[in-house]
C-alpha cells in the first residue's frame, strides 16, 4: 500500500504494544514459551498470530511489522513472513535509526536467551537480537523510545538514556500502553483513570484531565497522536496528548495500533483487530482492510 513520510520524522514508526486484558498486564507465566515444534497459531482474521502485542509501520519503506507471541512478522505484502527467532515479544518499539528495534518478553522454542529477556536490541530489522540489559530481571510489557532514550514498564516505570543503565520513575499507575516518538520527549501512558503524560521522557507524569479514557495510543509525529478507547472509538490529538477530539470508530477487538503522518493533514492509522489489519487515511473517520488501501 502507498505510505506517506516526512523527512523530518524518519523513520515513522509509531508503535503501540497492547496488554491482552483491559488496562492490565497480560497474564504471563515465567518460562512460558511456544511448544517444541509448534507453528504460529493464526487468528481467525488471517493474521499470523492470535496474540498481537505490537504494530509498527514505517512510511518510508512501506514495511508493516507485527510483534506477536510467536515472534516478529512482516505483513507488508498481505502475506506473513517470519523474521528472526521465535520469541514472545511482549514489548516492542522502534528506534530513530532504520531497522533498529528494542523488545522484551520471553524466549521461544530453541532460544538460548534468558528468561525473561530483559531489554534486547536488533540492528538488522529483527533478524537477530542482542542482549542489552536486565536479562532475567525485566519483562517490559510496555516499551517505547524517546529523543532522550527508552521508557519501559516491568511492574516499575523505568527510564534509560542508553538502554543499559536504568532509573526508576515516579509513576503510581500501571500502563496498558506507552506511546512515544524518537524525535520527542513526550510520552503518553494509557490507564483506567485516563491518559498520563510525561514531557521529560518518562521521568515525571501528570494525568491529563481533559483526555478520554483510551486503551491504545500512538504518535504519528512529534505532536500528533491517536488514541483508541476500549469500545473502539478513535481520538486524535494535535498537541501531544493535551486535548483530544473523536473522529470515528474501529470495528472488532483492537490488539495494537500504529500511526504515521498523512499527506493531507490527517494521520494514517493502522489497527490490528480480530477482523484483520485495517487502516484509515482520513484521521480515523473511516477504516478499511489494509490490503484495500
Amino acid at each position: 500500500m502507498p505510505l506517506h513520510s516526512s523527512p523530518r520524522h524518519r523513520p515513522v514508526a509509531a508503535l503501540a504494544a497492547a496488554s491482552a486484558l483491559l488496562f492490565t498486564l497480560s497474564a504471563c507465566t515465567p518460562g512460558a514459551t511456544a511448544a517444541p515444534g509448534a507453528t504460529p497459531a493464526p487468528a481467525a482474521s488471517g493474521l499470523p498470530s492470535s496474540h498481537v502485542h505490537g504494530l509498527s509501520v514505517n512510511s518510508e519503506t512501506g514495511q508493516i511489522l507485527l510483534a506477536t507471541h510467536e515472534g516478529l512478522f512482516d505483513i507488508s505484502k498481505n502475506t506473513s513472513v517470519k523474521i528472526g527467532p521465535t520469541n514472545d515479544l511482549m514489548g516492542f518499539t522502534a528506534a530513530m535509526d532504520q531497522g533498529v528495534f528494542y523488545a522484551s518478553g520471553h524466549p521461544g522454542k530453541d532460544s538460548t536467551m534468558p528468561n525473561p529477556l530483559g531489554l534486547i536490541k536488533s540492528t538488522d530489522g529483527g533478524k537477530t537480537w542482542e542482549q542489552v540489559s536486565r536479562q532475567r530481571e525485566s519483562d517490559f510489557h510496555a516499551l517505547t523510545t524517546t529523543k532522550s532514550g527508552i521508557v519501559g514498564f516491568d511492574g516499575t516505570m523505568r527510564t534509560s538514556t542508553d538502554g543499559t543503565t536504568w532509573k526508576p520513575a515516579a509513576a503510581g499507575f500501571t500502563p496498558a500502553v506507552l506511546a512515544g516518538n524518537p524525535y520527542s520527549d513526550t510520552v503518553l501512558a494509557t490507564t483506567p483513570e485516563g491518559v498520563q503524560r510525561s514531557a521529560d521522557a518518562g521521568t515525571t507524569w501528570t494525568l491529563v484531565p481533559a483526555a478520554p479514557v483510551i486503551q491504545f495510543a500512538a504518535f504519528a509525529s512529534t505532536a500528533e497522536a491517536t488514541g483508541v478507547a476500549p469500545d473502539g472509538t478513535v481520538y486524535i490529538s494535535t498537541d501531544g496528548g493535551l486535548s483530544w477530539k473523536s473522529t470515528g470508530k474501529i470495528d472488532g477487538s483492537v490488539q495494537a495500533v500504529a500511526a504515521s503522518e498523512g499527506s493531507e493533514g490527517s494521520p494514517w492509522i493502522w489497527a490490528a483487530t480480530t477482523a484483520g489489519l485495517v487502516v484509515s487515511t482520513d484521521g480515523g473517520a473511516t477504516f478499511r482492510p489494509a490490503d484495500a488501501a
